[in-house]
């Protein structure tokens, strides 16, 4: 019978967004820049001689621990609370340091996807993944694109701020272009605060259209609802960080009410910078549309760049980062 993800929070993560691996990244652009030709096989050696070394964790560590940890309170094991896929471009062969630290870890983690060079992207509906993490501009675009899931693009680990609990697993999002479509943020953009303050208010009672992480949160108020717990005390804390302020603040609660969705913690800023807040907040994982709050914010939290779709008039291309994906960069390389 057919495993039935449909009630599970699903996690797709790239190899490099779950483990550290700019070490072995560098390894491989330096050897591409002396001989393009062999660069690829020597890559495929110095993984395969460091197959059993540990690796640092990546940005999405934090995350996947706390995720994997609420099965501890699923009531059947054929329908888990989370499932984690770890999907890279990378070889089976050069993925078997990736295999060897997740058994390290301990990490319950069965579902693996590795492309040996091809985007990973067009097996997302096959996992039935909800969240795609990945480092590489490129998939996350196409993600994004497609509306297939919510998708970000990590920020290097952080190092400094106090790690996030144990016993919780807290996410943090920005709203407009994030949780809610852009066109809010486009008033702002094009017309100043002013206009964007007198329409939010006159369109408080209306609710706002889904952005990229709409369906993304639905599915977490449903984890929480399968958790032995009220949504004020369950182990999954949502907060969500905005920019905005009075009068604007009534629209986002009213759109949240009409979706049917608890968020236990707003902040509405006006302008106060995000990154001290989301470090008290100690988030596993911060969501944002824009590297002016992220950027900050990456030094304490781990966090995580949305970006716009192609199509929409905030859109500007972001540089591409094949970081930890090195068949791919042979790919461009060649084709430039």
């Amino acid at each position: 019978m057919p495993l039935d993800l449909s009630d599970t929070l699903v996690v797709g993560i790239s190899a490099t967004a779950l483990f550290d691996l700019a070490e072995a990244d560098a390894v491989y652009k330096a050897r591409y820049v002396k001989n393009p030709q062999s660069a690829l096989e020597e890559y495929r050696t110095y993984m395969l001689e460091r197959e059993n070394e540990p690796l640092r964790d990546g940005t999405g560590m934090a995350l996947v621990r706390a995720l994997l940890g609420l099965n501890r309170y699923a009531q059947s094991e054929m329908k888990p609370l989370v499932e984690v896929v770890v999907m890279s471009r990378n070889s089976p062969e050069t993925g078997v340091r990736v295999f060897n630290n997740i058994r390290s870890r301990g990490l319950p983690i069965s579902r693996h996807a590795f492309t040996g060079g091809q985007s990973v992207v067009d097996y997302l509906d096959a996992f039935a993944v909800d969240l795609f993490l990945t480092t590489n501009v490129e998939d996350a675009q196409r993600v994004i694109d497609a509306q297939a899931c919510a998708a970000a693009i990590l920020k290097p680990p952080p190092h400094a701020g106090e790690a996030p609990p144990d016993d919780q697993v807290r996410i943090a999002f920005d709203g407009d272009a994030v949780l809610f479509d852009d066109s809010s943020e486009l008033v702002y953009k094009t017309e100043g605060l002013g206009r964007f303050h007198t329409i939010e208010d006159e369109k408080q009672q209306e609710p706002m259209q889904d952005g990229p992480y709409a369906v993304l949160l639905r599915k977490l108020a449903r984890l929480q609802e399968r958790l032995p717990f009220g949504a004020d005390v369950s182990p999954v804390r949502i907060a969500i960080v905005t920019a905005r302020s009075a009068p604007a603040e009534m629209r986002v609660i009213n759109t949240l009410r009409h979706w049917g969705v608890y968020v236990n913690e707003f902040f509405f800023l006006g302008g106060v910078p995000k990154a001290k807040v989301v470090k008290a907040f100690r988030a596993h994982l911060f969501f944002d549309d824009q590297d002016l709050h992220l950027d900050p914010a990456a030094r304490h939290v781990p966090s995580g760049r949305v970006p716009y779709r192609s199509d929409s008039p905030l859109f500007t291309p972001l540089q591409l980062d094949v970081s930890g994906d090195p068949p791919l960069l042979v790919e461009k390389l060649e084709a430039t």
